[in-house]
């Protein structure tokens, strides 16, 4: 540290004397270009980046109001009020703060520092599960709505709009782990605790059997509330399966939302006219899916936790 204070005031005092960025650069012995980064941000008014939070909990709390009045508002339109209520952030600064409240961005944090120290041969024992919803439309998907769990039916939370052929969807849940992908299931209706330990039962069995054979793993789940019900739990204790704890409202841990977002961009090219081609065209996709690929989701995951780390719990890149 105190080599780079020296670096830089010998800087500032050679570009006092006149002396250009090359014979800066030649006399202290560092390149042209972090010559150039110091003075771009000492003369022309760069501010350096901060790790403290840059909002307040009253600021927080403002935004929340604001979001609260109409749920449907556009990212623009909540950082344009949030500025004008006096607090002045970005727009992923909006972003982080709408999405996850202190209580969750705390147990995220305190969940990815108990994995801090995991190795890619630890994680690749963990098989990995989602669901996600395919459309036969791929342009307007509708208006985003700002909500948390739990609101999905309030009346805040939904818009009326007209249901047209084209709109055709299907809720897909699959698995995922270091070794490739296990097979499909095409969901049929809302997912209960029923229907939830069906598919553990029919296909979460058959991939942990095709991906790990003999051998163990720990299965990971999210916290929606047919995967947490008491008697899902009752369903994993009775098959001696081990379930990964998981913090809530956190899909830039789980890898497997790459590979849906893989498989959705092959279906654009695909363009299914019906309901049997969009399940041929996902099927396809998703058997196209590489054990190669998927060792490098799972070799992210380290990187995804120092992620989580680094931003205090709030949402990453991932």
């Amino acid at each position: 540290m105190g080599k780079r204070l020296t670096q830089k005031a010998i800087i500032d005092t050679l570009k006092r004397e006149g002396k250009t960025q090359k014979e800066i650069s030649e006399r202290i012995g560092c390149s042209q270009s972090a010559v150039s980064r110091h003075l771009s941000g000492k003369f022309v008014g760069r501010k350096k980046c901060s790790k403290k939070c840059c909002t307040t909990r009253r600021g927080d709390r403002t935004l929340r109001k604001i979001v609260e009045k109409d749920r449907f508002q556009t990212l623009g339109d909540l950082r344009k009020q949030w500025t004008e209520s006096g607090v002045e952030t970005s727009r992923a600064t909006v972003h982080r703060r709408v999405l996850l409240n202190q209580k969750q961005r705390q147990k995220r944090l305190t969940w990815a520092t108990e994995k801090q120290h995991w190795t890619v041969a630890q994680w690749s024992k963990v098989l990995f599960s989602d669901e996600s919803k395919f459309c036969m439309s791929f342009g307007n998907q509708g208006a985003r709505v700002w909500r948390k769990t739990g609101e999905k039916e309030m009346p805040k939370c939904l818009k009326s709009s007209v249901k047209y052929p084209q709109s055709v969807s299907v809720m897909v849940w699959g698995a995922m782990s270091a070794a490739g992908v296990g097979p499909l299931c095409f969901i049929k209706g809302r997912v209960n605790a029923a229907s939830y330990q069906e598919i553990l039962e029919h296909f979460m069995l058959p991939s942990a059997e095709k991906l790990y054979g003999d051998e163990d793993f720990v299965f990971q789940r999210d916290l929606a509330p047919a995967h947490s019900a008491k008697t899902t739990g009752k369903w994993f204790t009775d098959h001696g399966i081990t379930v990964l704890n998981w913090p809530a409202n956190s899909p830039d841990l789980n890898p497997i939302e790459n590979l849906w977002d893989i498989v959705k961009r092959k279906l654009r090219d695909a363009r299914p006219n019906t309901l049997d081609e969009l399940k041929a065209a996902i099927e396809a996709s998703w058997a196209s899916i590489t054990p190669q690929q998927c060792h490098r989701l799972m070799a992210s995951m380290p990187r995804r936790i120092e992620a989580v780390i680094s931003a205090k719990g709030f949402p990453t890149k991932y």
